[in-house]
């Protein structure tokens, strides 16, 4: 019996395979005990590709020319354990096809096996379950929703900041990082570290992080930094990761100083840039008139999460003329936080919402040359730099003092680790859903 098995490529699982089964070859299923797995006994094609824009998995399988009936059995099953809905485009999907001959004519195919990566966790698969003869006529099939198999171990990464790494993006994708890790490092460090100006050529930086790998050594996620230090024009910062004793884990300095702060660095949840700065008095893009600028606009693609800076309560969230869709916020302390040009709003008028909280997504609404968020801050009523208001809020409260010896001991083991040429600390791997 001729085996055919065909890797496809070619993203948006729209693009079928040329390779056909002969048009004389008739299906002859194997006797098979019952299993989930179907032998690869008549002609296979074995489609490895990713959803394409706008796809379903009905239409996503039609393209693969399935037979219908599978569709609709293929369909009904995956839908009992996971929402369609919530398929995206540019997901990775397998799908192995065995053709049904004469069984639904030369260009159907009947599902063996299907699988859907819903995020770097977790997958959709869905079986093909035998008849009680064996063959492959039965449309029956097992879906279920497992785990991604990892290992996971505690790394040391370093970098430097130089004329060719002149970002703390640029520096740790020279290190092999993927972007999630730059974002997170900036994310402790920003109530200390401006990392739009103040990074200098020489500065450098380490931190123990856990990583996650899949079977084939493919880097699948980064767990929590660990520790973390971060040598900025001549001064030291360190940071330390500590859950207190009914609490939730935050990072603190070596004294056991929290290193979150009231304010976020920025409502965006990547280290943004500037396209305009706070002023009294601005050249307006499209008006072209002097005006001021009572906020910053920070450069980000359509779409990007917008996030509250800090706890508060929705004030207004509506469309506002040049300003586009808003969202107006009030925090503790006379503190308010407005966030323009949105495309869409996620928040209500009168809702709560904690720090970190979407709220919407950039866009380019009312008077705007492009997709961007125009951030502002006002305190008792008057407009404020938000730059600087960032900097001035106090920090979270401290380890409490009844915790500061076990504080010092997971602080004094993870700067030991960051010292060292090799990671001190490991950890056995161990598979996915162990979390």
């Amino acid at each position: 019996m001729h085996v055919c098995a065909i890797a496809v490529l070619a993203c948006a699982g729209l693009t079928a395979c040329g390779a056909k089964p002969p048009a004389n070859q008739a299906a002859a299923p194997q006797p098979a005990p019952r299993t989930t797995d179907v032998p690869l006994a008549v002609d296979t094609l074995v489609v490895e590709s990713r959803v394409g824009t706008g796809v379903t998995l009905a239409s996503l399988l039609r393209a693969s020319r399935i037979a219908e009936r599978d569709i609709a059995a293929l369909v009904a099953r995956a839908a009992a354990v996971f929402d369609l809905r919530r398929i995206r485009s540019a997901q990775p999907f397998r799908l192995e096809q065995v053709a049904a001959g004469a069984t639904v004519g030369p260009q159907a195919g009947l599902v063996r096996r299907f699988e859907y990566e819903i995020d770097r966790d977790r997958f959709l698969r869905v079986t093909r379950v035998l008849s009680e003869s064996g063959g492959t006529d039965d449309p029956a099939f097992v879906a279920e929703v497992l785990p991604i198999e990892k290992t996971r171990s505690l790394e040391l990464v370093r970098g430097r900041i130089d004329r060719e790494t002149p970002s703390l993006f640029a520096a740790m994708q020279a290190a092999g990082e993927a972007i999630e890790l730059p974002v997170s490092l900036a994310e402790i460090f920003s109530g200390d570290i401006d990392f739009n100006t103040d990074l200098q050529p020489g500065d450098q930086f380490a931190l123990l992080v856990e990583k996650q790998h899949r079977a084939t050594h493919e880097l699948a996620g980064y767990g929590p930094i660990l520790a973390a230090e971060f040598d900025n024009a001549g001064r030291r910062y360190r940071a330390v990761r500590f859950a207190p004793s009914g609490g939730q884990a935050g990072y603190y300095d070596e004294r056991g100083v929290s290193m979150r702060r009231f304010f976020l660095q920025s409502p965006l949840k990547f280290v943004p840039t500037v396209t305009s700065s706070f002023s009294r008095s601005r050249l307006h893009p499209i008006l072209k008139e002097y005006r001021a600028h009572l906020g910053v606009d920070y450069r980000a693609p359509a779409g990007s999460p917008v996030v509250a800076v800090a706890d508060g309560v929705v004030v207004e969230a509506r469309a506002s003329g040049g300003a586009g869709r808003l969202v107006h916020l009030r925090h503790a302390n006379g503190i308010e936080t407005e966030y323009l040009h949105l495309s869409t709003i996620a928040v209500r008028v009168g809702a709560h919402v904690a720090q970190g909280d979407l709220i919407g997504r950039v866009g380019a609404s009312g008077l705007a040359t492009g997709p961007h968020l125009d951030y502002r801050v006002r305190k008792h009523g008057v407009f404020i730099n938000p730059l600087h208001a960032q900097k001035a809020m106090p920090p979270a409260a401290p380890v409490p003092p009844s915790q500061m010896s076990a504080f010092v001991e997971i602080r004094d083991h993870a700067f030991a680790a960051l010292a060292s040429p090799a990671v001190a600390l490991a950890v056995t791997p161990k598979p996915t859903g162990q979390q």
